[in-house]
């Protein structure tokens, strides 16, 4: 019996599943439709299917993890409700004032009205008791205002409850005895601590990151309870951070989950990327009902703690991810202007576009794809038939009413949603000083590559990359990452005590060699970093610190590094002005307990495959070559028009395009 690991991506459409053989590195894939009802019930399915793919004869499972959209989902319907919030007397309104930022769109503030606060005024409760910012007690914790609100909310039967005081970043104390009350006055109470949280300044996004976590805690809990009882056997569930945590502890911090299969596509693109030699990529994983976009620089994600999810910052550390509604099952409609609009809502998974046949009334992405006869009449091999009658017949609907032809609409689709796309991609790199010109786009996903050719043109991209098997890159991308937990400290000095920061350092290493002592590692990695800013600036530049003994040369080593990296954000840097003094704020810790990856093999020959020929539309409608993609060995070259198919994924070439199967079986697409 062979033994694998195995990775579950939840996604809106389908459940990815990816096994490799821990003696030959072989590599097994299939899909499942999801169950958004019970997500339990896709993801048992899918490790089934898994096992009859491999002739019924089982596994010896040695790990399994998972990535889950259970939080994610939850946060992005704002399905939140009975949340209750705690915080220091005379703070009450924090989530009112919240920052007086405006959201891009809005010119002018008046425009705008701010959306719901995540907890409603008349849910909060304030308890007496101060601490000063260095965390020194200004006024002793109310015992009996505690008391008084733990029953409140009992009586009230909200029983998840977020508890954020002033400056507890500096000490936990006052937080930590609420806790108590709560347990003693409330025991149906699932609570989160802001100092458990993030114990970092800044006390709006501290507050709604703890209430963020409270919020998905009864969820997370109960879905991952009936997931382990189902199961039968523990497993891992990935995290934002791209680490990942045994279910057992992951239940503890929910929030840390809530990028969860976004992330682990990101790291699984970028491995896949690495070893075909491209270091520094854009990754794009194109879903049904969403397209995830990352940077990949020298092999690494970038890592963000300003994320946001849905209308909620969360302030955890994340790989930077930029999400848009542009998925396959995005759904096409007529602006009360007349023009045509794609997304971001989606048909999903139930009832799906329409060509689904199952009950689905309004054209999508998918439905554009089939009518031009870009996608073939069938998905997952032939398990899931598409209604192509149906597709023509709502695209022709759509069509008339836009006083189109139905080819102008299907590709007015498909331009609009490669656009949705291709802003995405803009956020993250031109945004932010970076040449999109640099970098190859790695496209992953059911729907990621049907785009390549459009997204070239848009973007002046150099190549598209598409990997073996796109549409079960983030189910692979789970079995590639560490064990990974972070821990930051507010320190807020323009004069570090080298003695005060070493023993903060100890502190958060102990934290994480802990939690890595129960997940099985004994030998963990640690790994600093800290946030330094000019004095004066709202805002941080991120840079690692090194280990070893923090001494002078330590410290000049970090501002270096700082004074660097905020001249390649903002080309400028202070290096020789005393009057912008340097001004250290954070100091982090990441524990990383390293696990073996799955070493990908080079594609040695062509499988089995006919190419056929089928009626597709690209500038005009005309017989094209459809290439299996299984047949295409090392080197092989396709000339569009043309499509080439596989069993999760197709990838149109465009006139004017050429693509290249490479020693990994990776398909890079080029502009002549």
């Amino acid at each position: 019996m062979r033994s694998v690991r195995i990775g579950v991506d939840t996604g809106g459409t389908f459940t990815d599943v990816v096994a490799v053989d821990e003696q030959t590195g072989e590599i097994l894939t299939t899909k499942t439709p999801s169950t958004p009802a019970n997500p339990a019930d896709g993801f048992l399915a899918g490790i089934a299917k898994l096992s009859e793919l491999d002739g019924g004869g089982g596994f010896d499972v040695g790990g399994i993890v998972h990535g889950t959209t259970v939080a994610t989902n939850q946060l992005l319907e704002d399905r939140i409700s009975g949340l209750g919030f705690i915080t220091t007397e005379g703070f009450e309104f924090i989530l009112e004032i919240a920052r007086q930022s405006v959201p891009d769109g809005y010119g002018n503030s008046y425009f705008w009205v701010k959306p719901p606060r995540i907890v409603p005024v008349h849910h909060v409760r304030t308890v007496g008791g101060r601490l000063d910012h260095l965390g020194a007690e200004v006024r002793p914790f109310s015992e009996e205002q505690a008391v008084e609100a733990a029953r409140w909310f009992r009586a009230k039967g909200i029983n998840a409850i977020g508890v954020c005081f002033l400056h507890s970043y500096a000490n936990p104390e006052h937080e930590r005895r609420m806790r108590e009350v709560l347990w003693r006055e409330h025991p149906e109470a699932v609570i989160s601590l802001s100092s458990d949280v993030l114990r970092e300044y800044r006390e709006y996004e501290r507050s709604v990151t703890t209430l963020v976590d409270a919020a998905v805690k009864p969820a997370m809990r109960g879905y991952l309870a009936n997931l382990s009882t189902r199961l039968g056997r523990p497993f891992s569930v990935m995290k934002s951070n791209g680490g990942i945590l045994s279910a057992r502890e992951v239940v503890n911090q929910p929030i840390t989950t809530v990028l969860s299969g976004p992330a682990a596509g990101a790291l699984g693109a970028a491995l896949i990327a690495s070893t075909a030699g491209h270091k520094s990529v854009i990754t794009l994983d194109g879903g049904g009902t969403s397209t995830d976009v990352s940077v990949v620089i020298d092999g690494e994600p970038s890592i963000t703690t300003e994320g946001t999810i849905g209308r909620y910052p969360c302030k955890i550390p994340m790989i930077d991810i930029v999400t848009v509604g542009a998925g396959g099952g995005s759904v096409a409609w007529i602006s009360p202007e007349g023009t045509l609009k794609v997304g971001p809502r989606s048909a999903g998974a139930d009832p799906g576009p329409i060509c689904y046949g199952r009950g689905g009334t309004e054209v999508t992405v998918t439905d554009a794809h089939v009518f031009l006869g870009r996608v073939p009449p069938h998905l997952l091999g032939g398990e899931i038939p598409l209604d192509a009658g149906a597709a023509r017949a709502g695209i022709e609907a759509l069509a008339d009413k836009l006083g189109l032809t139905p080819e102008r609409t299907a590709t007015g689709i498909l331009e609009i949603s490669a656009f949705n796309q291709s802003n995405a991609i803009r956020q993250l790199t031109v945004k932010r000083g970076l040449d999109v010109r640099d970098f190859p786009l790695v496209t992953f996903g059911g729907s990621g590559p049907l785009l390549a050719c459009r997204l070239i043109d848009i973007l002046g991209l150099p190549s598209v990359v598409v990997p073996r098997d796109p549409g079960n890159v983030s189910a692979f991308g789970l079995l590639t990452v560490d064990v990974k937990n972070d821990y930051v400290r507010t320190y807020v000095t323009r004069d570090l005590s080298l003695g005060k920061a070493a023993e903060i350092f100890d502190d958060l290493e102990h934290q994480a060699a802990e939690a890595l002592e129960r997940e099985g590692f004994t030998d963990p990695v640690h790994i600093r970093s800290a946030d330094l800013r000019y004095y004066g600036q709202g805002y941080e530049v991120r840079v690692p610190a090194p280990a070893g003994e923090i001494d002078a040369e330590w410290r000049a080593q970090v501002v270096e590094r700082f004074h660097e990296a905020h001249e390649k954000l903002y080309g400028y840097a202070y290096r020789d002005d005393p009057r912008h003094a340097v001004e250290w704020v954070n100091l982090r810790v990441s524990g990383v307990g390293p696990i073996t990856r799955p070493a990908l093999r080079p594609l040695d020959k062509p499988g089995a495959g006919a190419t056929s020929v089928r009626a597709v539309h690209f500038d005009e409608t005309r017989d094209t070559p459809i290439h299996q993609r299984a047949a295409l060995g090392p080197g092989a070259t396709v000339s569009g028009p043309a499509v080439i198919e596989e069993y999760g994924s197709t990838i149109p070439i465009h006139p004017g395009f050429t693509a290249t199967v490479d020693a990994y079986g990776n398909v890079e697409v080029k502009r002549d």
